[in-house]
């Protein structure tokens, strides 16, 4: 019997693009046809262009894709989330649509996969971004690493494939602020990298701007770790320690010195910077613990992660699993 390879492709502003990608797709599973039968499932994520109107002419070509449609924008992250979830492949792929990911070298990932792998990711060795774009993504591998433990030498990108169980762990996640990297890296450590070629893009730009990359970083700092309340904890600590010692060295100098510490200048502009440092610090602690607060009372309030309004082509009868009626919870991010 032959195994099912689903294809998940996010889609923004992809009306000049998509319909290239999906003919390369077909192309290369082509090669494969004798081994694998596939899907492909793209999710519109509320785009104000008419990527909506070539999802549904691309269905009604493809008879194994499937086409949803958000009723607003959610981010990248909730769209790859809501194509996980009406997949039912052995073998799950995730690709971009602007055709910088190339689908003609899936082979390589799927090959990966059925070598042991749980997860393969491509790693580019001339990324064609731009250079804010290079050091967003290098700022993604940073905080990665630091919060969530990623092995230095692993690079991750948009384009990735896994297997069947690390799919369904990452769907059993209905919270409002999924992170699928996040959820990845929870789910095993049996990851590797591919070496694949990185197209510069040929139609439009980034849909990643500096306010969506400081919600994705934030997003990644809280999602699934509590290292920056560990953080702030240690931070609180240590100030406190050298307030302490700053004290000492007070009551000493005063009783060494006496009445002479009425000569020695006030240091008013030292104390008013180690004030507003310190306040600083403190307002930095209590928005990161507010932060989380907000995320736990969002999260209780069930806010969804995206809400479907159309579904389009073979999956159009059928209902994605969830136990709040194609309603889950979450923020706007990317894979950088």
């Amino acid at each position: 019997m032959k195994k099912l390879i689903s294809y998940v492709i996010p889609c923004y502003r992809s009306e000049n693009t998509l319909s290239g990608v999906i003919d390369e797709l077909n192309e290369a599973m082509k090669k494969m046809t004798d081994e694998y039968d596939y899907e492909i499932i793209c999710v519109n994520d509320g785009s104000p262009d008419e990527t909506w109107k070539v999802i549904r002419r691309l269905c009604s070509l493809n008879k194994n894709m499937t086409g949803i449609n958000f009723a607003k924008n959610f981010g990248q992250h909730a769209a790859l989330m809501a194509g996980l979830n009406k997949t039912k492949g052995d073998i799950v792929v995730c690709l971009d649509d602007d055709g910088q990911t190339p689908a003609c070298e899936v082979d390589k990932l799927i090959k990966a996969i059925e070598q042991g792998a749980d997860a393969a990711y491509a790693r580019y060795e001339h990324k064609k971004h731009s250079a804010f774009r290079n050091f967003g993504s290098a700022m993604n591998e940073w905080m990665l690493h630091i919060m969530l433990n990623k092995p230095n030498e692993l690079f991750v990108s948009s384009y990735f494939a896994v297997r069947r169980f690390v799919v369904n762990e990452m769907c059993k996640y209905k919270g409002s602020y999924p992170y699928v990297i996040g959820l990845v890296l929870r789910t095993t450590n049996n990851i590797v990298n591919v070496d694949i070629n990185h197209r510069a893009r040929t139609e439009g730009t980034s849909g990643y701007n500096l306010i969506k990359l400081l919600r994705l970083w934030m997003n990644g700092f809280t999602a699934f770790s509590i290292q920056p309340l560990r953080i702030a904890t240690f931070s609180g600590s240590a100030f406190a320690v050298l307030g302490f010692v700053y004290g000492i060295y007070t009551i000493i100098k005063k009783l060494v010195l006496g009445d002479q510490l009425d000569v020695l200048p006030l240091g008013f502009s030292a104390l008013m910077s180690v004030m507003v440092f310190m306040g600083g610090i403190l307002m930095l602690m209590v928005g990161m613990a507010g932060e989380y607060i907000g995320r736990s009372y969002i999260s209780l309030n069930n806010d969804p992660q995206f809400v479907i309004r159309d579904i389009e082509g073979a999956g159009s009868t059928e209902n994605v699993t969830d136990k709040k009626s194609e309603s889950y919870e979450s923020d706007a991010g990317t894979d950088i």
